[in-house]
């Protein structure tokens, strides 16, 4: 349609455009990929305060997929903010009913920087359920342990491994190094970088699904499209010291 893949975000909007639909697209122009969006949620927020989500009906959420893929074929799906399970469980199979082939990549937002949360009482059987239809799940070490609180990270990320790609997010933990971990259902791989402790972003989750999410349609395989989102994502905290990162494709190869 535009010469260039075209992936579809499906997320809230964050009017300050440090996370969610705008910080997607911009990371998504930045791969010189064509992004459209899908949105699930009008946030009151700035950069530094969230104050609360104002929701959007699944049928409209579904109304607005709908109408996109009249006249365009999406491949590459990035999931961010979602209400609740039962609906992200509803998109996800709308998702895969359009087209069974279809690559999801789910960021699972379970909690805002600012500290509001989201989902409370995670049905672990429904949780199975989505991650079987999805590609990758990108938590961070926080979200994972709100997913699974019954194991030990590594143990909850082979576990999730089962069902689907699994990328643990370092950067909650400690040392000298922040190390991502991906797990597939027959390996795992660590992905190092040394950790930027005066540095901080809002949204670099989101950012960071994304730039995995652009890097697939571009046609990298699993492992090479979260190395280059790591690399992304460095350049992305490095670029000044304010929230809002600048968004540059070719400073991080």
């Amino acid at each position: 349609m535009f010469g260039r893949p075209t992936v579809l975000t499906i997320a809230g909007f964050d009017p300050s455009g440090c996370a969610g639909l705008l910080a997607d697209v911009k990371t998504f122009e930045a791969h010189k990929v064509n992004g459209m969006a899908v949105c699930t949620a009008n946030t009151f927020q700035n950069v530094e305060e969230f104050v609360k989500p104002n929701w959007i009906q699944t049928s409209e959420i579904l109304k607005q997929f709908h109408l996109l893929i009249k006249n365009t074929s999406i491949d590459f799906v990035k999931i961010g903010l979602v209400e609740n399970f039962e609906i992200l469980f509803e998109i996800v199979t709308a998702l895969k009913k359009y087209n069974s082939k279809i690559k999801i990549i789910w960021d699972p937002i379970c909690n805002a920087t600012s500290g509001a949360e989201f989902h409370h009482g995670i049905d672990k059987n429904i949780l199975e359920e989505i991650c079987k239809q999805i590609y990758i799940i990108t938590p961070n070490l926080i979200e994972l342990k709100l997913l699974i609180p019954e194991k030990t990270i590594d143990d909850a990320g082979k576990y999730l491994a089962q069902f689907c790609n699994v990328l643990v997010k370092g950067g909650h933990g400690g040392g000298f190094d922040s190390t991502d971990t991906l797990y597939t259902e027959n390996s795992v791989h660590y992905l190092k970088c040394e950790r930027l402790g005066s540095y901080s972003k809002r949204g670099t989750g989101c950012v960071l699904s994304a730039a995995i999410t652009a890097n697939l349609a571009t046609g990298l395989n699993l492992f090479d499209a979260c190395e280059t989102a790591k690399k992304y994502i460095l350049n992305y905290l490095l670029s000044n010291q304010s929230q809002i990162g600048y968004h540059y494709h070719e400073e991080h190869k």
